[in-house]
């Protein structure tokens, strides 16, 4: 999607906040002896009130409103009977349309006290992610929001999931540019003047690349190791990336 107008971004602000206090508030929620199934019923009736409907669900048939994704998995995890634990790395991935307009957020979480490399994997998460963000602006190539998640994952000691992509996005879940690395590239395409895009870097402590389970939707690393993922919606503007996925109250 490219914003040409007022109207097309006051609706893209309005579905990135639903996503944004929806992710905020399934956060709030979570705690151990919680199913992920009862916190993504919280999601689910969050985006009913706000008149939204869920994107992967609506679009994909993902089985669920949202992806919460636990431990060893690292993205698109179905909401199920699985018990949330203390020490427990969970990711709430929440994307959603309204009057036809999509947004899409995401992050990761410690539930209670975790091991310090995970405590620190966490916060750098959001740091490569503000890397990438900080590369957004007209006439920019789209590598450079891979190449500076890159040389912020190298100085950190960290792998990047090298086949989980951002993406286009706003009159679909995914559209044109239909994949952006999120890891060193050269890809030589341009963002222009009002682009609406996910910067969504995982960050690992070890995998390189992403392997479906036998349910068809959950992702695991590989090598096997931990990975966050943090995903703000942004648009191209002359001063830089608007991010329109911040919560209400943020």
């Amino acid at each position: 999607m490219t914003i040409t107008h007022e109207d097309e971004l006051a609706g893209l602000q309005a579905i990135g906040r639903v996503v944004a206090d929806t992710l905020q508030a399934m956060a709030r929620a979570m705690e151990p002896g919680m199913t992920t199934r009862e916190l993504d019923g919280i999601g689910r009736t969050l985006l009913e009130a706000a008149g939204a409907q869920s994107a992967p669900e609506t679009s994909y048939g993902f089985p669920g409103a949202t992806c919460i994704s636990v431990g060893e998995e690292i993205a698109h995890g179905i909401p199920g009977d699985r018990v949330l634990k203390p020490g427990d790395l969970v990711n709430i991935d929440v994307s959603a349309v309204k009057d036809g307009i999509f947004a899409d957020t995401g992050a990761s979480f410690a539930l209670g006290p975790v091991r310090p490399e995970v405590d620190r994997l966490c916060r750098d998460g959001r740091r490569a992610m503000q890397a990438g963000i900080a590369e957004v602006r007209p006439g920019r190539p789209l590598a450079e929001i891979g190449n500076a998640i890159g040389r912020f994952a190298a100085r950190r000691g960290y792998s990047l999931i090298r086949n989980l992509a951002s993406h286009g996005i706003g009159r679909a879940l995914h559209e044109y540019p239909e994949e952006i690395a999120t890891w060193p590239n050269r890809d030589r395409r341009r963002i222009h003047r009002g682009l609406v895009l996910t910067v969504e870097p995982f960050l690992s402590l070890g995998g390189q690349r992403a392997v479906e389970a036998r349910d068809g939707w959950t992702l695991t690393a590989s090598p096997r190791a931990l990975a966050v993922q943090y995903e703000h919606t942004v648009v191209a503007t002359d001063r830089g990336a608007l991010v329109v996925t911040r919560p209400s109250a943020g």
